[in-house]
């Protein structure tokens, strides 16, 4: 399949610096499936943004996705969804059942309004100890996204499973600079994940 517009959308781990990039893809996992995949950067939008949860992504999915309408859309986002019941307990959270709700709202009006192939990806992890906190409650967003998958019929990238994998064979090498935000290792984990899961649209 031939896409034209490629748009991935997200939180931090996606923007990965693509405001300083004339390109506008950043040094993450985006500028590395583009590589990888041997894709002409023309036609791949990177609408990460660093701190977004699903209640960001909502409010600016109408500019930022079904205007753009993509005809392969890659979401990944939930990180910070738990994260900041970790470290901003002062803030009104997202719980896992609103996670939930507001996920299949935005799939619901991007299938309505856009004949996208859609790419969900799972939150990576919260520290780099498999039975952290952080890792231990992305399990339920984990959980969501699973059924969300099977239920749309969208192509699913098991990040968070990929992840712990790595960490329970302890490797020496981390996969993030501090316990969220990737590093290079991370970075070319999350796009060799990328490609595996949706090489049956390329």
């Amino acid at each position: 399949m031939t896409f034209s517009k490629i748009l991935f959308i997200g939180d931090s781990i996606t923007e990965s610096g693509r405001f300083s990039d004339p390109q506008g893809l950043g040094n993450g996992y985006v500028h590395k499936v583009m590589k990888k995949l041997e894709l002409s950067p023309d036609i791949i939008l990177n609408r990460g943004v660093s701190g977004d949860r699903i209640v960001n992504l909502e409010e600016r999915w109408e500019r930022d996705v079904l205007k753009e309408n993509p005809d392969l859309l890659s979401i990944s986002i939930g990180v910070n969804d738990v994260w900041r019941q970790l470290d901003s307990q002062g803030m009104t959270q997202v719980t896992a059942r609103q996670f939930k709700e507001k996920y299949i709202q935005l799939l619901e009006r991007t299938l309505e309004k856009c004949n996208s192939e859609i790419v969900l990806m799972e939150p990576t992890i919260i520290g780099e100890e498999p039975e952290s906190e952080g890792n231990q409650r992305l399990k339920e967003y984990v959980h969501v996204l699973r059924e969300a998958a099977e239920q749309f019929g969208c192509s699913y990238v098991p990040l968070h499973g990929a992840f712990i994998k790595q960490l329970r064979a302890k490797v020496l090498t981390p996969l993030t600079t501090d316990g969220v935000h990737m590093n290079e290792r991370g970075d070319e984990l999350m796009a060799v994940e990328w490609i595996k899961a949706t090489r049956h649209l390329f």
